[in-house]
């Protein structure tokens, strides 16, 4: 330890103790926290083994064509210029009633914006069908 001015390494060592760290803290932006990161999953490896692996066939075309869907031909049932009763469109779907007339109202008219009228006059028996114009 250097001497003070005056000499003596005591009054150097008193000199160091009265110096006192302060307690004042100090206002710092708080760290934003970094969010976890996930573990990696350890991969386990098998084995390995020289084995011939067939090369897959393309993928068949799909079973069914475009246009053959039950809503499309729930579409063409109902363009035809009779219509079509609830129990025929439940035949040709195999949809309930309730999925039936579901259909109608938030797909067909809602969403495809095609206007489905509901004729009940003359008979009991209700038919839908699809208009070109309102006035038809």
């Amino acid at each position: 330890m250097k001497a003070n001015e005056t000499g003596s390494k005591a009054t150097a060592i008193k000199v160091a103790a009265s110096k006192v760290k302060s307690t004042k803290k100090i206002n710092t932006p708080a760290q934003p926290v970094k969010a976890a990161m996930p573990a990696k999953a350890v991969l386990r490896s098998r084995a390995k083994v020289d084995v011939e692996m067939p090369i897959a066939a393309p993928l068949p075309a799909p079973v069914e064509p475009i246009g053959t869907s039950k809503q499309a031909r729930l579409i063409s049932m109902l363009n035809a210029s009779s219509g079509a009763t609830l129990e025929q469109m439940m035949k040709l779907t195999g949809w309930q009633a309730h999925t039936v007339r579901g259909a109608i109202s938030g797909v067909l008219r809602k969403r495809l914006g095609l206007n489905v009228v509901c004729d009940a006059a003359g008979s009991e028996v209700r038919r839908y069908r699809i208009v070109t114009s309102v006035g038809a």
